[in-house]
């Protein structure tokens, strides 16, 4: 081999290990860095030139010409990859879950500084000293207190579950507006891989860093599918449905309710339009919904990924109210499945089931007195403690159509309770009484269970947190899951600042090695030259 050949070969070799040495640097200085994966060199020889090529030798006679850097790729565990994206998603999920739990907890354990359930106790208590002395003014002008002081700290109660939704609302914006920001950089990445590869000139893998962390945070909202194709890019589902390709992003656009302000997520694709009842054209969202709500939640089906989802889901499409609750079809397609709604909805039917009662036993005592104007107002009309506000049936009597009997808290001497005889009408309370404990009462339609209305709010606190604890396990569960596949795929792409220091020394010891083959090639060349220059 000629020596000026081999100075080539020393060159190389020096070029290469400057270029590993660069590679391994640049891995320490983001060891820290989140989202980035270690970097890989992979090396190759350059091509041989053939001296001799007999069939009769037991090889060729040939000499290299040296190693040349072919690739700085990497190193990352597809499968690890995808386990981690859809368990983060399904964490997201119960994360979400559990917050709205945990808020709702708190909303009825403490509001204003008074639990609620203060209210319902001293409405029994009132209605007990009121059977002792039905007569007296003060007992009555009390009841009416109570019965006030119930109704306003259910509405309170009731309006900060519709804030919560509220909040999930305008979280769920912020969550559509943030998948469309990443869609968008997603594609601007695609086109810039795109042209720094051409030619194969350039491997970037900082942009792959940049786009694998957008696919994490991505996976947190839903459920993502996604493959790269040989030019470097990377096409995206989001929930079955295209969402990147290499040059368009198909963005989530939201609907939003006329009547309750509810944001849906949808594709402008997928949607359609079509004329309602009034002959008005109207936004068709069957088979362009970002999420099916009647769709049942499960791990099987993979129905329990992404926050957008579980937020979704736990908000619902309405303000339940306890007539949500009348048909069992209906309950578990549109409510049960939602947090906040299926409390809305049960929480509702409690308020009802204790102004109907007080009604009808107040109803019942003016009927039993035909001939006189007991428990009547001035048209003989038998007195309701709790009035409507509004008459349409659809509404009936729900927490928000509801106010006590103004004329009651003006005049508490209406509720004599005293009978034509002048006798205390006592049975009338004890009937009160006999019905807030009579055994007839059920949360919802899956329940079989039945409960009195003393013991009623008992069975929704406890209802809601044994969710939220069958919530916390789940989300335990999959944090354990979590950290195993976080841990096993950070073995795989994150920089050990200890093996990248050993592969520190080994590229300048191969370094120095090219140096001195370097050094000797030109001592021979030198001392040939001098040799035959005499």
């Amino acid at each position: 081999m000629p020596l000026f050949g081999s100075l080539y070969i020393g060159a190389s070799g020096l070029q290469t290990s400057q270029n590993t040495l660069n590679t391994t640097a640049h891995n320490m200085a983001n060891t820290d860095t989140k989202g980035y994966t270690r970097q890989q060199i992979l090396l190759g020889t350059r091509s041989y030139i053939n001296l001799s090529t007999s069939a009769s030798a037991i090889s060729y006679q040939q000499y290299g010409l040296g190693v040349f850097y072919s690739q700085t790729r990497q190193v990352r565990d597809v499968f690890l990859d995808e386990t981690f994206r859809k368990e983060s998603g399904r964490l997201s999920f119960y994360e979400t879950n559990t917050k709205v739990i945990e808020e709702m907890e708190d909303l009825f354990g403490e509001f204003q500084g008074v639990e609620f359930s203060e209210s319902l106790t001293n409405l029994w208590k009132i209605m007990e000293d009121l059977y002792e002395d039905p007569c007296e003014l003060t007992n009555q002008n009390m009841f009416i207190s109570r019965c006030d002081q119930f109704l306003t700290r259910a509405s309170l109660v009731y309006q900060g579950l519709c804030e919560q939704q509220d909040n999930l609302n305008k979280q769920v914006e912020n969550m559509v507006e943030q998948i469309n920001d990443y869609g968008e950089e997603l594609v601007a990445i695609n086109k810039q891989i795109m042209r720094l590869e051409t030619g194969d000139t350039e491997h970037a893998n900082d942009l792959r860093d940049r786009r694998n962390l957008i696919l994490d945070e991505l996976s947190k909202l839903g459920q993502i599918r996604y493959e790269e194709d040989f030019n470097g890019v990377v096409s995206v589902k989001f929930e079955g449905v295209d969402f990147v390709t290499s040059d368009l992003v198909n963005r989530v656009e939201l609907y939003t309710d006329k009547e309750t302000g509810f944001h849906t997520p949808y594709w402008r694709q997928l949607a359609n339009y079509k004329v309602n009842s009034r002959g008005e054209r109207e936004l068709d969202l069957d088979a362009a919904r970002l999420f099916n709500p009647t769709q049942k939640i499960s791990t099987t089906m993979n129905t329990d990924i992404g926050s957008m989802r579980a937020a979704l889901l736990a908000r619902g499409e309405k303000r339940a109210t306890y007539q949500d609750l009348e048909n069992e079809k209906t309950y578990n397609r549109d409510i049960s499945q939602s947090l906040l709604m299926n409390v809305q909805a049960e929480f509702d039917r409690l308020i009802h089931y204790v102004a109907t009662t007080i009604n009808d036993v107040l109803e019942q005592a003016a009927l039993s007195e035909p001939d006189t104007n007991y428990l009547k107002d001035a048209d003989g009309n038998p007195y309701r403690m709790f009035e409507l506000i509004s008459e349409d049936p659809e509404m009936g009597f729900s927490i928000r159509n509801m106010i006590v009997n103004e004329e009651l808290k003006r005049e508490p001497g209406n509720l004599s309770f005293r009978l034509k005889d002048d006798s205390e009408d006592k049975q009338a309370i004890r009937n009160m009484l006999n019905a807030f404990e009579s055994e007839t009462y059920m949360l919802n339609p899956n329940l079989q269970t039945k409960t009195n209305i003393r013991r009623y709010y008992d069975a929704l606190i406890n209802q809601i947190s044994n969710t939220g604890e069958m919530n916390k396990d789940f989300q335990a569960g999959q944090e354990a899951t979590i950290n195993e596949t976080f841990s096993a795929r950070e073995q795989v792409l994150g920089v050990s600042s200890d093996e990248e220091m050993e592969f520190m020394i080994k590229f300048q010891n191969a370094y120095n090695a090219s140096s001195r083959y370097i050094n000797v090639i030109d001592e021979m060349i030198e001392h040939i030259i001098n040799t035959l220059g005499r």
